[in-house]
Formats: C-alpha cells, sequence, structure tokens
C-alpha cells in the first residue's frame, strides 16, 4: 500500500471514529447504572488499538557541520561545493495499529503489552548555498524518511479510582522497535543519496488513558511520547550523514482502544 494510500485510509478510519466517540462516552444501559461493572476484576482482557502518529528526529548537528562540501560529498547535486547552514527535521502525519493485552496486578496497578504497527514518515531539510561556475543560489535539499516499525511495548500502568463510567492512569514503561522499512543495506544510485536508519531501536514510553465505560466494551483515548535512545543513522561520505552526529526517533500518538 502506498504512503498515499495509508494516510486516505488513516483519515476515513479517524473520521468515522471521531463520528462515533459520542455514542460510545454517553451510552449508558436502560436503568443508568454503571455500565460493566466487573470489568476490572478480570485478571486479564484484551483489545485493539487505531491511532494516528507524528514521528521526529532529534538532530545534533556534528562540530564544524556549517562548512564547505565537495562535489564528491553532494553526489545527488549539479554542483562545484555546498556551504551548509543548518538541518532541520519535521514530521508527516502517519497511522499506528496494534493489539491490547492487559494483566492486572492489583486494585490500581495493571502491565500492558501492546504489540503494533506504526506507519509514518520524516522530512530532513539541509539548508545550504551552492555554487556552480561562480555563482551562488540558496538551497534547501528535502530527505524523505519513511519507516514501518513493528514495536513491542511494556507498560506498567497506574490507574485512578474509577467515577462512574470514567478512570483516568498513566503509564511508563519500554520498547524495543523493528524498522520494516529500514535501507541500511541499499546501494545508493547518484542521482538519488538516500537518508539510511538502522533498523532497530529501544526507546522509552510514557502517556496518559482516558477510559470509558460502554455498555458493551471499554473505549480508550490514550495520548503517547516514545523517545527513543539510539543513534538510528547509518553513516556514509555524504553531507546528508557526516553532517549529523546523532539522530534520535520521536514520537507523538494518539490511539483509540477498544478493550
Amino acid at each position: 500500500m502506498s504512503m498515499e494510500r495509508l494516510m486516505n485510509f488513516r483519515t476515513v478510519v479517524l473520521a468515522l471514529l471521531l463520528a462515533l466517540v459520542p455514542g460510545l462516552i454517553y451510552g449508558q444501559n436502560k436503568a443508568g447504572l454503571p455500565n460493566l461493572v466487573k470489568f476490572d476484576l478480570a485478571k486479564k482482557h484484551f483489545g485493539f488499538y487505531l491511532g494516528a502518529n507524528q514521528m521526529f528526529f532529534t538532530i545534533q548537528p556534528a562540530d564544524g557541520f556549517q562548512r564547505i562540501y565537495t562535489k564528491a560529498e553532494v553526489p545527488d547535486m549539479l554542483t562545484d561545493s555546498v556551504l551548509l547552514q543548518g538541518v532541520t527535521s519535521k514530521p508527516i502525519p502517519g497511522f499506528s495499529i496494534g493489539l491490547v493485552s492487559n494483566l492486572r496486578l492489583g486494585k490500581y496497578f495493571d502491565l500492558r503489552f501492546l504489540p503494533g504497527l506504526q506507519f509514518g514518515e520524516r522530512q530532513v531539510s539541509y539548508h545550504m548555498i551552492n555554487y556552480t561556475k561562480g555563482d551562488s543560489l540558496d538551497v534547501t535539499v528535502d530527505k524523505n524518511i519513511s519507516s514501518t516499525y513493528i514495536d513491542f511495548p511494556l507498560y506498567l500502568r497506574y490507574k485512578s479510582a474509577r467515577v462512574h463510567n470514567f478512570r483516568a492512569s498513566v503509564y511508563v514503561g519500554g520498547n524495543f522497535k523493528i524498522d520494516l522499512a529500514s535501507r541500511k543495506d541499499d546501494i545508493d544510485q547518484s542521482e538519488n543519496v538516500v537518508v539510511k536508519l538502522k533498523n532497530s531501536d529501544y526507546a522509552m514510553d510514557a502517556g496518559v488513558i482516558f477510559d470509558f465505560y460502554t455498555v458493551y466494551f471499554k473505549f480508550g483515548v490514550e495520548l503517547r511520547m516514545t523517545y527513543g535512545f539510539g543513534n538510528i543513522l547509518v553513516k556514509d561520505q555524504t553531507l546528508y550523514t557526516t553532517s549529523i552526529d546523532k539522530m534520535k526517533s520521536k514520537m507523538f500518538q494518539i490511539s483509540f482502544t477498544f478493550e
């Protein structure tokens, strides 16, 4: 599935979910009593989630990166040399889907495992002055980097006391991620230098969950922030990687859980 079609599918799914949310949240049984009163007493339960994400990078430039680079260091540009002025990154919206498994540890604590897939893309922009035959021109070269992560997050969750059909919680945990779209082993063509990432990363996750108990299931809104620990940039001899010392991943995600 192409990234454009994936984004269109994501938009349709999220629009449907948002249309259903009011009915899910305010749906009550006929007697007006709390829904699913025994739900939290179960030792374990399962479900799934759908969500939207924004992946981005934390970039630490290399010492002395603002310098002249030769034609050999920018083989995909028609130039004699370039002066790099800055490197920036911006996120592009993505889509997430996964499973929910929950183990009850006590009245207020749960252990949660949520394996899933995250489809996303990030853009790294290189701002430079291009020198060609005595002329100079300000240019920006954008490199789009797509990722399809399969992740294995394990969380410890602390839950508030339930108030009728609502409960809030916070969690923290670790995450191991594998990038199925990694181009680490690709061979570059001179007309298109690829910025490559390592195919795995470790991360810390933290977030909040707002649960609403409907008549038939528990519906949750989850906000998650992921902080990668490792330098995921694969170095080569081009400007696009020698100008960067470290590149770490981050991701913000909003998910709708059905349990």
